[in-house]
């Protein structure tokens, strides 16, 4: 049995409203105090932020520090771990203490920063600043969402196989079968935000071709702002299909969510969809519009819609985040022994 570890993960993520790290830094925060409840766990951020609190176990320690401390990855976090007495730190965001006082766990999502089809400016420090804390061994540990994504990391920033792990992600519990949003007309449904990586001009090309022959809708939640998590299921599980074209992806997590909730999905290629879809998705390549559409009008078929839905079921229920917790609990040990 793991010896109780007094353990911090960065909640910075926490500090915004929605967002596919902030669910990975909640679930996984939720996950690991229910499954340890003799760790000591500790959502820390210089950002102020909402805590998750479902455990005794789990603690807040997030605000605005003092001007004497403000350099929060340098001073300030540095200071908080020694007044929490912390064995481990975790940093759920490309990002770890720039002073090594104690083990520190990095989770790299993707490495879409470094990739010039999906770059963007929103990961222009994660791209200045996350090579830096590898190169100088400021990480003992690494996670990724998936072995594609590991084997990226290893191969580009040359880290021993034996300190990258990857973790797969799970669905929430909130994503079930639910009662279907009304909506006046057969849809196919899109997840996430209109960016280029997303590559939701293909499938709005595909849904001109077949909107030609069946009276069918294309929506797109995410597309002009943030959706709650609570209004999701509902759209999954009226939905004909998710479709996720995605150029490039770490993990997926609507593909599961769809899954979850009895949703047959049609996804890209991309090699981190085709390992969590496990073949219980229809796959076509990204940039293929008359694939899309072929795959598109197939779906409009309930005979062939009800078979994909039983396989993506089974494949979603492979995943849960206390077995997230129980391989990131691994790890914890792990840096605590390689430290």
């Amino acid at each position: 049995m793991a010896l109780p570890l007094r353990i911090a993960l960065d909640a910075t993520p926490l500090s915004v409203p929605v967002g596919g790290v902030r669910r990975y830094t909640v679930e996984l925060a939720r996950a690991l105090a229910r499954r340890y409840p003799n760790d000591s766990y500790y959502l820390v951020s210089d950002q102020r932020f909402e805590l998750p609190a479902e455990a005794a176990n789990l603690h807040g320690c997030g605000g605005p520090v003092s001007r004497m401390h403000r350099r929060w990855w340098t001073v300030g976090l540095a200071r908080e771990l020694r007044r929490l007495s912390v064995d481990v730190f975790h940093g759920t965001d490309f990002a770890v203490p720039y002073l090594p006082l104690r083990p520190a766990v990095m989770t790299i999502h993707d490495l879409s920063p470094w990739r010039v089809e999906t770059a963007d400016s929103a990961g222009s420090r994660v791209k200045r600043r996350t090579p830096f804390l590898l190169a100088t061994g400021l990480m003992t540990m690494a996670i990724t969402p998936s072995e594609a994504v590991r084997r990226e990391v290893i191969d580009r920033f040359r880290i021993a196989p034996d300190r990258v792990a990857a973790i797969p992600l799970a669905a929430s519990e909130l994503f079930r079968p639910a009662a279907p949003a009304p909506h006046e007309r057969p849809y196919f449904l899109c997840v996430g935000a209109s960016n280029p990586r997303k590559n939701l001009t293909v499938v709005r090309q595909a849904w001109e071709e077949l909107r030609n022959e069946a009276n069918v809708g294309l929506v797109v939640a995410g597309e002009d702002g943030p959706v709650e998590d609570a209004a999701l299921p509902p759209l999954y599980s009226g939905a004909l299909a998710l479709l996720y074209p995605s150029l490039y992806e770490g993990f997926g997590l609507p593909v599961l969510e769809a899954m979850q909730c009895g949703t047959m999905v049609i996804a890209s290629k991309d090699p981190a969809l085709t390992e969590v879809a496990g073949g219980a998705a229809v796959q076509v390549d990204a940039r293929d519009v008359r694939g899309w559409a072929a795959a598109m009008r197939a779906a409009l078929s309930d005979e062939w819609r009800a078979a994909w839905r039983e396989r993506g079921l089974a494949r979603a229920a492979e995943f849960s985040w206390e077995r997230t917790a129980i391989l990131t609990r691994e790890v914890y040990d792990e840096a605590c022994r390689l430290f």
